[in-house]
Formats: structure tokens, sequence, C-alpha cells
């Protein structure tokens, strides 16, 4: 369902501004597909940010248009061993051990002047932006977002024998669902930014089977796309369900089925939902979702 954004920008906490600027800076370097098992490695934690870049990396390789952005590990100085690994682009999404890397990682990202959105833990991203807020782009709309996990299935609820896996047949029913979610999670709608990207990348998405439907009559009822799959780790986006449809069930029924098709194998379900929006949370703990930590998504105001 969708999670519009509604938190005040603000500038970073007076609490930042005490971050030690003398920290140990290590090496940086964009990584190639020669370092995906190392870098791999090195993400194989069960927060967001890292679940992201492990699902681009297994997707698209390390080097990849489709990726939207530059992999970069930094190293340290001395010891040349991995203090974080980076995606910086479109997203910016950052894994990082010390200081050192998050202020590393952070000037680097303000030499890319068209990046749209950073994510990341909300204590992480808040001393990443105490080194790119000066010099980096402003902040459009800052949300704080609450990572929910699921490990148990809930108890069986009716079946849904109408769910699956989409096919490109329901590409056109998915698309404006899509942009509308997108659109009130950054106020910016896809369709007008990139509407042939947009289009691409959902179209590979149902290719590669991350997107579960259920349709009838011709009109979309339910639809959420998994956007990363780690080694024991889903973590899903864009859960939907039509609104005149709402309130009966469907929405339940649906996560429920897809929790015991998903929880296999020791895995976890996760996903973020806006810390404003009370309805969904209510709706994702009644699925069997439980809070584990808190993140921030800082939408860039574009460059001229």
């Amino acid at each position: 369902m969708a999670t519009p954004r509604q938190m005040k920008i603000t500038e970073p906490h007076d609490a930042l501004a005490r971050t030690p600027a003398a920290v140990c800076l290590p090496n940086v370097q964009p990584l190639n597909d020669a370092h995906a098992a190392e870098a791999l490695g090195f993400l194989a934690t069960r927060n967001v940010d890292s679940i992201y870049m492990t699902g681009l990396i297994q997707d698209n390789g390390v080097e990849s248009p489709l990726n939207r952005g530059a992999f970069y590990a930094a190293r340290g100085a001395t010891s040349g061993e991995l203090e974080g690994v980076a995606l910086i682009g479109h997203a910016t999404l950052v894994e990082a051990r010390t200081e050192g890397a998050l202020k590393a990682f952070a000037s680097l990202a303000k030499e890319h002047p068209h990046a749209h959105v950073i994510v990341g833990r909300q204590d992480k991203i808040e001393s990443f932006w105490n080194y790119y807020g000066q010099g980096g782009q402003r902040p459009r709309q800052i949300c704080r977002e609450l990572l929910l996990e699921q490990r148990l299935p809930i108890s069986t609820l009716e079946p849904v024998p109408e769910l699956r896996q989409a096919t490109l047949a329901d590409m056109e029913l998915i698309v404006p669902v899509n942009a509308l979610m997108a659109e009130e999670e950054s106020n910016v709608n896809p369709l007008v930014a990139d509407a042939a990207g947009f289009r691409a990348r959902l179209r590979r998405r149902i290719e590669q089977g991350r997107v579960w439907v259920w349709t009838t009559g011709g009109r979309l009822v339910f639809k959420v796309d998994v956007m990363a799959e780690a080694a024991d780790v889903t973590y899903l986006e864009g859960v939907y369900v039509r609104p005149d449809e709402r309130g009966r069930g469907y929405g339940a029924r649906c996560l429920s089925q897809l929790g015991r098709h998903f929880l296999d194998h020791e895995r976890v379900v996760c996903l973020l939902v806006n810390e404003h929006n009370k309805d969904a949370q209510v709706f994702f703990f009644k699925a069997g979702y439980k809070l584990r930590s808190c993140y921030d998504t800082i939408f860039l105001q574009p460059e001229n």
C-alpha cells in the first residue's frame, strides 16, 4: 500500500556537528566484477542498504548500467582491509564499518551532482550527512522509515489461488500503480522524469519473476515487488491493495501466503514503511511483521 512521505525537511542535528573532522581516511577505489565475491562477503548483513546492493550485484554484476551508479570500496590506508562498500549514483547506499569510510564515501558522493536519493540506517545516514551536507546537493525531502521484519509466517489464512507471479501481460496494470507509489514517495513522477527507463526496469523485474499480483476481471487487486534477495533475506517494496478492495482482508491473505512461500529455508522477509503511515504499520504488524530499526531516506534537490 502506498506510503506518502510527509516528514519535514531538517538540517543535520546539532550533535552531529561535533563529529570529529580529523578521521583516518581509507583509500577509495571503484570496484569491478573481479571484486564481486569480496563485495558480497562484506555485504552479508541484514540491513536494507546491504540487501539492496547485494541484489544488484547478484542480478547485474558489479559493473552494469542497470545499477544506475558505480560501486566503490574503501580500504584501510595501511592494512588494505575492506572498511566499506558503497553504491554512488542515482541512489547512494553505504555499508561502512569505520567513520573514515563514511567520510570518504560522502566526499566522493559530492562529485555526483545528479543523485536522486540517499538511503540508510538512521545513525549511519546522520553521520554520513554530517560530511556530505556541506557542499553536497541540498535535501528536498527527508523521511524517517521503519524497517519491519517477518521471521515466522502467521497463522494460515484463507489462500488466494489467483496470487501468482506477474507476466508481461500484466504490465499495463502495474505501471500506473508503481508510478503513483513512486510519486507519493518522492514527489517525482517517474513517467515524467524517465518513462522509458522506468518501464524497462519494471519489465525486467517482471521477467525475473520478482512481481506478484492478484488480478480479477482485468483489475489489479494486490501487488508486491521483490526488490532484492540475499542468501537468507527477501526485501519487499510496493505492497499495494486496490483502494476499493481494502478492509476485506485481501492484503493480509496475500502477505500470509507469500510469507509461507518466502520464509522457507530459514529466510527473513523485510520491508520499509513510513513512520507517519500508521494504517500501513497496523496492517503489517497484523501480518506478522516486527519493528527492527529506523532508516532515513533523503531525496535530493537536483542541481540546475
